[in-house]
């Protein structure tokens, strides 16, 4: 559940961030090294997923199991890495799908 909120979450903030392109101008954005290396730096938090999303954005997710801090970061085509969400509590999970079993 906490997964799926954390998705719908960072969907909106997505879809947030790529609906105005004067937002990345109000946003904390930089070159996508330099995000990586504060990240890194400052919090710990190295990638932990990556996706394409709307018209070619990349969609980062870093974390630190450490600390449990994360941040979710969009990159634009030839654009700078905005950060979009940030919060605390990472735990990094693997779950099966459910079965499809009627009878269960």
């Amino acid at each position: 559940m906490n997964r799926k909120l954390l998705c719908l979450t960072a969907a909106l903030f997505v879809g947030a961030a790529l609906a105005s392109p004067s937002i990345a101008q109000s946003r904390n954005c930089a070159a996508h090294d330099d995000v990586v290396q504060r990240l890194a730096a400052g919090y710990g938090e190295s990638r932990q997923s990556i996706a394409l999303g709307a018209n070619n954005t990349v969609v980062e997710v870093f974390a630190s199991e450490e600390s449990g801090t994360w941040t979710i970061t969009v990159t634009t085509p030839g654009g700078p890495t905005c950060l979009v969400a940030a919060g605390q509590a990472y735990q990094s999970v693997n779950e099966p799908l459910p079965s499809s079993d009627s009878g269960a």
